[in-house]
């Protein structure tokens, strides 16, 4: 759409490019003045720049008011290669515009919240440069991250999906110099990268095969030629939406490539955030419901993202059950939840998933943050006990004092009430309590899942059910019962620079569910503009489904409120956390009796045995990608390296098969042929040359009278040729 269209459609749309231009503008000004600025400076230059890009998603949104359909807002001209003509331009309609409320919104208040957290970081390691590099990753991040839900086209979709990821890597791997070895947080880095790439190399495969038959990466031109390429090859877009669908386990870290989000926890609690739980890792999950033309038109691709989404929710819920360290356990859990948006997406439940994935980024930026409050804490408490010798020799095991391990907490709640307090409306909404904001969003999904795939719906539902006992066994562990530890009994709250962002997101994890509440469904009719429901529903249905939507309306459904289902998923969670309490109170009291020695480090190991061992150890997944992917590449890569290249190309084939050859042909033809052929040729010519040149040197005698005989001679010659030819 030309300019003089944007302008006739009146609005704020023309604003959209500064969504990317002031994180940019705040990264380049750190760049070039933070190291002549104070820490204050610098930290409020990171802030204000996503606040900015916030302003203008909120007026964005208020101009779709007036233009729901939405508008494209052209940039520059950016490729113009043959058949292809791409312009730099953002797409602004209600989905995009959602997911830059929820990037510049959330991304703000934990960029306020880093102010605090990396203010104490900068203290602990005397590293005041690192504070400014932090802010300058942080806000590229958010703008590369803006690229990728503002365009509209999947070739500048993919130029963000490739800037989060290198900012992942960036933020990963941080503190590159921590971790196991002095290089642990550094292969974390680089873990997270190449599984990435992975999936990011998908995701490339079927941008060449959309150009391939769309002649196209624009969204509305793909989605418009989508039916026609559907009848005439349907294999296409069915191998388009798995090679997306490739892309998707790596960036949202679902089945197979879910690996490197765990290990990503070696970042900064702002990175965890920010990056793997509000944004990044809800990319795959915005590339599906962007994709909902193609995706309705192969139900067996959506099958298949369906069963992916589902069996990693409930793979990952089991392995946080085991886990102690509580990112860790939050880490788990975002996969888990990741499962179920990618799983409702995958059915066609576009804004099921996208309610959850607004509600998510709420609560679960909401326990991240303040999981770094409660470390930070026992930090502060461990600080304390180094500098009291009286407490120091209370504490055991100082030096080797971990301030991630729930095992070394204990009775938080009454150190850090505001955490607390925050943390538990996190818990809670994240185990899907009514009335919390998760409630509303994860019920919805069930029952989607449960009209549209049953089995999914039993492997979200189990789901569900691990999620409430984690976090219960973890608000136990972390808050409640006695301090474990020193550092724990010393712990301090948090500043308030840290712990009122935590109250903003503890107010929008109760009220979230507000957004799409049963009878009103405000999201779904904000959504419809742009994934065209009405439209991918009459595509998507079968004949079956189209006869039993004719029916009339059960009496358990109330509003699109399914009470049935609501009824058993709060019921499971409530039993699940009820479990959780009696383990982790009554059972620990009584295993405390033991004598040190059998005393298990958590009762669930004495009831679960080996299965508790295999949640605890992530199913070995780790260790089976070690010993069936990484070891084999390795020794490959060494076989290739070592015998193919190093062995058979440079010592035999370059170094024999070559420079011999090389060898011995300048050899044959500096010797035989140049000294023997050549040589010899031009040496018996000259021979020769001499030889008739003394010959001839004998004619010149020098006497005149030889001269003038030649002459006669030569006239009586010329005479009787001219003679013989007038004959």
């Amino acid at each position: 759409m030309f300019l003089s269209q944007i302008s006739s459609a009146g609005g704020f749309f023309y604003l959209v490019p500064l969504v990317v231009f002031f994180p940019v503008l705040g990264l380049l000004i750190n760049i070039i003045f933070g190291g002549k600025t104070s820490e204050k400076l610098i930290g409020l230059v990171g802030c204000v720049a996503p606040g900015l890009s916030f302003v203008i998603s909120v007026l964005l949104a208020i101009s779709l008011a007036g233009h729901p359909e939405g508008i494209t807002v052209p940039f520059v001209d950016w490729i113009n290669i043959g058949e292809l003509e791409l312009p730099w331009a953002f797409r602004v309609d209600t989905l995009s515009v959602t997911m830059m409320l929820v990037v510049s919104g959330v991304g703000t208040l934990i960029h306020i919240y880093a102010v605090g957290y990396m203010h104490e970081d900068v203290r602990h390691h005397g590293d005041p440069g690192r504070y400014r590099r932090f802010f300058v990753f942080f806000n590229l991040f958010i703008a590369a991250m803006m690229v990728l839900v503002s365009a509209d086209n999947y070739l500048m979709l993919f130029v963000g999906w490739e800037g989060v990821g290198l900012c992942s890597y960036l933020l990963i791997g941080f503190w590159y110099d921590k971790g196991k070895d002095g290089i642990g947080n550094a292969i974390a880095g680089k873990k997270a990268f190449i599984t990435n790439r992975i999936g990011d190399f998908g995701f490339l495969i079927a941008s060449f095969l959309m150009f391939w038959y769309f002649k196209s990466f624009a969204f509305e031109e793909v989605f418009a030629k989508a039916p026609e390429v559907a009848a005439a090859a349907p294999g296409v877009i069915f191998a388009i939406t798995m090679f997306m669908l490739l892309g998707v386990t790596g960036k949202s870290a679902q089945l197979p490539l879910f690996v490197w989000l765990p290990d990503a926890m070696a970042g900064p609690t702002p990175v965890s955030a920010l990056i793997h739980a509000a944004t990044m890792v809800t990319a795959g999950v915005y590339l599906v419901a962007r994709s909902y033309a193609l995706y309705v038109l192969v139900p067996q691709a959506q099958a298949w993202v369906a069963i992916v989404g589902g069996i990693t929710a409930l793979l990952a819920a089991t392995i946080a059950v085991g886990q102690f360290d509580i990112k860790k356990v939050l880490a788990y859990s975002t996969i888990s939840q990741l499962g179920f948006m990618v799983a409702a997406v995958g059915m066609g439940a576009f804004v099921a998933g996208m309610f959850h994935l607004v509600t998510h980024a709420f609560f679960k930026a909401l326990l991240f943050l303040s999981s770094g409050s409660v470390i930070q804490g026992l930090e502060r408490g461990h600080h304390a006990v180094e500098h009291d010798p009286l407490l120091r020799k209370k504490m055991k095991h100082e030096h080797h004092f971990d301030p991630q391990d729930m095992r070394n907490m204990g009775g938080l709640r009454h150190r850090m009430k505001t955490t607390f307090w925050v943390y538990l409306i996190g818990a809670l909404a994240l185990a899907g309590i009514f009335p919390l904001a998760g409630f509303w969003s994860k019920d919805e999904i069930l029952a989607e899942a449960l009209h549209l795939n049953p089995t999914v719906y039993w492997l979200l539902t189990i789901a569900a059910f691990f999620t409430a006992f984690y976090m219960g066994r973890q608000i136990i562990m972390v808050f409640f019962g006695e301090p474990k530890s020193e550092p724990a009994a010393q712990a301090k709250e948090s500043p308030a620079v840290m712990t009122t962002p935590l109250i903003v997101l503890a107010v929008l994890s109760l009220v979230g569910g507000l957004m799409n509440l049963p009878y009103v469904h405000s999201f779904t009719h904000w959504l419809e503009h742009s994934l065209h429901l009405e439209e991918a529903t009459a595509v998507a249905e079968t004949g079956e489904a189209m006869a039993e939507a004719a029916h009339a309306t059960p009496w358990y459904v109330l509003g699109g409120l399914n009470l049935v289902v609501a009824g058993v998923s709060l019921g499971l969670a409530l039993i699940a956390i009820l479990i959780a309490w009696y383990f982790y109170t009554r059972r620990t009291a009584e295993l405390q009796k033991l004598p040190v020695a059998k005393r298990p480090d958590d009762p669930l190991r004495g009831v679960l045995g080996p299965v508790f061992t295999v949640f605890e150890n992530k199913y070995w997944v780790d260790e089976v990608y070690q010993a069936v992917i990484i070891k084999p590449y390795v020794k490959v890569s060494r076989f290739l390296a070592e015998k193919v290249d190093w062995a058979f190309w440079h010592d035999f084939f370059h170094d024999k098969i070559i420079v011999g050859g090389y060898n011995g042909l300048t050899w044959l033809l500096s010797k035989p042929f140049d000294l023997g052929v050549i040589d010899g040729f031009a040496n018996s010519l000259g021979e020769g040359m001499q030889e008739l040149a003394a010959s001839l040197r004998k004619l010149q005698t020098g006497f005149v009278r030889n001269y003038a005989l030649s002459v006669f001679i030569g006239v009586v010659v010329i005479i009787s040729y001219l003679v013989l030819q007038l004959r």
